[in-house]
């Protein structure tokens, strides 16, 4: 499943229609092929750094660096980094306007390919129901968790006391979207959405399991976003 169908439309009408498409498939291809977590398998993450002065809103082509990694048990395996000009500026909803065809490009440079990717964005916490985080790994056909610093429409209370490990959940109206995840104590949690055949649970197991002490942000996306910053900076850009 996934493919081209889930392509990147030329217009923001176009993409809610894809989107709530999108949304109606990716419900039903989770009950019938739900990815879970075993073993140690390879996640990836993918990040897009904009040159400095066109970040937030911005513009049509803004210049864009994506970058996406492969890891596996705490090493960044393999890595691929992609320059564009993106088509469109943000609005909210409608990211993957803006940044879907750059980071669909930097995931499919990969040479190793990930079990799961792990996108800086919204899966099912969505006014469509399907963000950024649906819709990449719908079209590249991967198992995808999006992760954020905060809930766009879904609403839940983040943890009183930031443990790591903590989980508390966020709906969208009575539906279990995804988890605030304590992956640091002391920390700020994250949110973790189910995405492309992942659930609320699969999500933030994975990001668990993709952390690392010391840091609130898990590996694959931050290391992604190390990459991406590092080859903007080199275009003197960053």
């Amino acid at each position: 499943m996934g493919g081209a169908r889930y392509d990147w439309p030329d217009s923001d009408e176009d993409l809610v229609v894809v989107q709530r498409r999108l949304a109606d498939e990716a419900e039903a291809v989770l009950a019938a092929e739900p990815w879970t977590l075993t073993g140690r398998p390879v996640m990836g993450g993918c990040f897009v750094a904009f040159a400095r002065g066109e970040e937030g809103p911005g513009h049509p082509g803004d210049r864009a660096w994506a970058a996406a990694v492969s890891w596996r048990a705490g090493a960044v395996i393999d890595e691929s980094v992609v320059a564009q000009q993106v088509p469109a500026a943000y609005v909210p909803g409608l990211l993957a306007r803006r940044e879907g065809p750059v980071l669909e490009a930097a995931v499919s440079g990969l040479r190793i390919r990930p079990d799961v990717l792990l996108v800086d964005a919204t899966g099912f916490d969505h006014p469509r129901g399907a963000g950024l985080a649906v819709q990449l790994g719908a079209l590249l056909d991967i198992p995808s968790v999006g992760v954020t610093h905060r809930t766009l429409v879904a609403s839940g209370a983040m943890p009183d006391e930031p443990r790591a490990g903590t989980i508390v959940p966020v709906h969208v109206g009575d539906r279990l979207v995804g988890y605030w995840v304590c992956t640091r104590t002391g920390t700020r949690a994250v949110v973790a959405h189910a995405g492309w055949r992942t659930s609320p649970d699969t999500a933030a197991q994975t990001v668990l399991a993709a952390s690392s002490p010391g840091a609130r942000t898990p590996a694959p996306l931050r290391q992604a976003r190390r990459v991406a910053r590092t080859t903007r900076a080199a275009a003197g850009a960053g």
